[in-house]
């Protein structure tokens, strides 16, 4: 009986471990890069494109509220909505996600942050409601040495 305590303990011990974090989302708005994390490591990235000035991506930590394979904003266009929002992960209640769209090697949305084809399905597969995401950065400093990769996957040893 003793050793099924033993283990029932020391498995409480590894799931409490700081290196057995819970997976999240990095998003880097000075790189326009995304990132799957768990463990510490970059499981994968991809290229994306964050909010124009005036319009910025907020900054800060949030939890992915909803998925969506298919979504259409009811926000943009203004005034009534209509822009198509595949592999939706919504972030805030005011308009702010994650999905599928046109990435052109700079920022260029609303304020969404826009996934390439291939990313955008790979990390709505992967990613979990109530899941973490970090945004951070400042998107005018992104330039020219972008790496011009649209998305990687990283393999761990």
């Amino acid at each position: 009986m003793l050793n099924v305590w033993r283990s029932v303990f020391i498995g409480l011990m590894l799931f409490s471990c700081s290196w057995a974090e819970k997976p999240y989302i990095m998003v880097d708005l000075s790189q326009q890069r995304a990132y799957a994390m768990q463990d510490g490591y970059v499981l994968f990235e991809g290229r994306i494109s964050s909010g124009v000035p005036g319009r910025e991506t907020p900054e800060g930590e949030f939890s992915v509220l909803q998925k969506k394979r298919y979504h259409t904003s009811n926000m943009w266009p203004r005034p009534n909505g209509g822009a198509k929002m595949p592999y939706m992960l919504r972030l805030t209640n005011t308009g702010i996600a994650m999905h599928l769209g046109h990435v052109p090697k700079r920022a260029a949305s609303h304020g969404c942050i826009r996934m390439t084809n291939g990313f955008a399905q790979e990390m709505f597969k992967w990613a979990k409601v109530g899941m973490k995401v970090y945004v951070e950065g400042d998107a005018t400093y992104f330039g020219e040495n972008a790496r011009d990769n649209d998305y990687a996957i990283i393999e761990i040893h």
